[in-house]
Parts: structure tokens; sequence; C-alpha cells
């Protein structure tokens, strides 16, 4: 394999994030490979190659240059959301026998869908936070919802990312807007008992060697929580290595590797942690996590003294099985 296509783009409100880390793994991508983007939209797949536009054949992933057709050896799916994300399209390279790098179409979709995610991994005896799950035609009193998790808690669209549709609600009046919310979003909610403690995260990958679990990062925002703002907009500290002990790193990383086995996850995903009196709790799983120069997983990459093309030659050499 010599030739790589990074899918990028999508039709959620990561748009732009899906752009700036397809930019990021091809400025970084190991030197033996041709690589090149594939912007998905709703309208049309366009190629960027060799400074030229072309439009791609979603169902073949080839495109016409100069009476040629050419098309990518193996696909990298770095689409946030839906339709990459989520599993649609890794589902429908499986079906069509197209190689990429991802997780699959079964464990993207449990990723994706916090509320399904987290009762997976409860059943495995990983913590997770006490949750109710919401549908359009679902009835919940605020007294119920209280009664139940108390306050504040969070209220969440169950498939989506970046922190939108989210909202830490700390009175019971405020419980509806929430929820109408985050039904703006995705399609059900789900909603959470609060966490107090330290928020960090762990980004794990398979190598040759078995599977690695990198630095922890610890998580403090300057907001109510870790939204969008403290994400993308400067308003969080994110410290690495996390200020915990080498007992709660230790107990962090293998849940991570834990949950990334459990779940048959593959390439990159990162595991994120509410850690209470020494305990950690998983919010969420992000099998295609930012990776924008000033995302969480080059952080860890570079604490841990890890060059993006040496980890990216790593995972394409495994996964695909290149030598």
């Amino acid at each position: 394999m010599k030739r790589f296509a990074v899918l990028c783009g999508g039709y959620s409100s990561e748009y732009e994030i899906s752009l700036k880390s397809a930019g990021t793994i091809i400025k970084n991508f190991p030197k033996e490979y041709e690589v090149f983007p594939i912007e998905v939209m709703k309208d049309k797949w366009e190629a960027t190659y060799q400074g030229e536009k072309y439009l791609v054949d979603p169902w073949n992933l080839t495109f016409t240059r100069n009476n040629e057709s050419i098309r990518p050896d193996a696909v990298i799916i770095y689409i946030h959301g839906n339709p990459g994300e989520n599993g649609k399209l890794t589902a429908f390279f499986e079906m069509r026998n197209i190689p990429f790098v991802n997780s699959g179409g079964l464990a993207s979709h449990l990723s994706f869908d916090k509320w399904y995610c987290n009762q997976f991994l409860n059943n495995f005896g990983v913590k997770v936070a006490k949750s109710l799950f919401l549908r359009k035609e679902d009835e919940f009193s605020d007294d119920y919802i209280v009664q139940q998790l108390g306050l504040p808690c969070f209220v969440k669209p169950t498939d989506s990312g970046s922190s939108y549709g989210i909202t830490k609600v700390h009175q019971k009046e405020d419980l509806q807007e929430a929820i109408h919310k985050a039904f703006e979003e995705g399609k059900s909610v789900v909603i959470e008992s609060f966490l107090k403690g330290t928020e960090v995260t762990c980004a794990c990958y398979h190598t040759k060697e078995g599977i690695q679990a990198l630095s922890l990062v610890e998580i403090v925002s300057e907001n109510d929580f870790f939204d969008f703002e403290a994400k993308y907009l400067g308003k969080s500290q994110e410290i690495c290595p996390a200020h915990v002990s080498d007992e709660v790193k230790h107990k962090v990383q293998e849940v991570a590797k834990k949950v990334y086995q459990l779940m048959n996850l593959q390439s990159i995903a990162r595991v994120d942690f509410m850690v209470v009196d020494g305990e950690p709790y998983v919010i969420e799983i992000n099998t295609t996590p930012g990776f924008s120069e000033a995302s969480l997983v080059p952080k860890m990459l570079h604490y841990d003294g890890i060059s993006i093309e040496d980890f990216w030659r790593s995972i394409l050499h495994y996964e695909l099985n290149l030598d």
C-alpha cells in the first residue's frame, strides 16, 4: 500500500474541526506514503490531489485525473460525528471490502452513543455515572430526574461530539430548556449524575507490541465544564502529565486499555474519565478524537516523546499488516 486518503468533513457541527484534524495528520504523515484528503459533504465527495480538486465516486473511492482512474489503497477515516465517528462509513467500507483505519462499524456506533456505550461498559464492571435515557416520546418529570440523579446534573445528546448540545443543569427549572437544547443536536438524550472529581483523559492505540496507553492529560476548564469554548477557544488548562498519583495514573491507563479491548476498538481512541476519590469513572469514548495541533492526543504524544509521524506509522503497520 502506497497511497492513502484521509476522509474528513462530514455532516455534523464538527465539520471544520475534522478538516483541522485531517490537516495535522496529512502534514505529519509517514513520508514513504502518498496521502491526500477527501472531503465528505452531503452533496458530493471531493479529493484534493496534487493541488487540484476532483469529484470522487463514493461507491469505489475513485476519481479521474488526466484520463487516469485514481483510487487510494486504504483510507483513514477522520470525520468527527456523522457519518464517520458513528460507524456509518466504516460499515460501508466493510461491506465494500475497502481497507480503512478506524474502529469497525459496530464498535464505532456503540461508542458514539453515550447511553448504550455506558450500559455496555457497566455490565463489565467499568464505573460510569448514574443516568437516565430519554427519547422524544418519553417524559420524565423534573422532580423525578432530580430525585434519581440529584443536582447538578448533565444533559447530553447521546450521539454528538465536541460538547455540542451539552448543559450542566444546576436548578430544576432549567431542565426542560437543557433537554430541548440536547434534542436539537441528537435524536435521544442522556441525563447523567454529576461526578465531582478530577477530569482526565487517556488515549490508546494498538501496535504490534500490544495496546499502548499514552500519558494522561488533566482538564481544568475555566467554564462550568469542558464545553466547546473550553475545548477549542482556549477556555481551559490542559495539563500533561496530569497532576495525579502514579497509582491513579496506572488505574486510569489500565481501565482505558480494558475499554479499548472490550469494545474491540482499533487505531486511536481516547477515553475520558472523572476520577472520584481515586476511582476512574468513564465519561465517554472518542474513536476519532480531535487531532489538530492544539488537540489532546498530540499533547500526549509530545510529552511521551513520540512523533506524530512515527505514531501513525505504527498504527498503519499494525492495522493494515504492513511490513
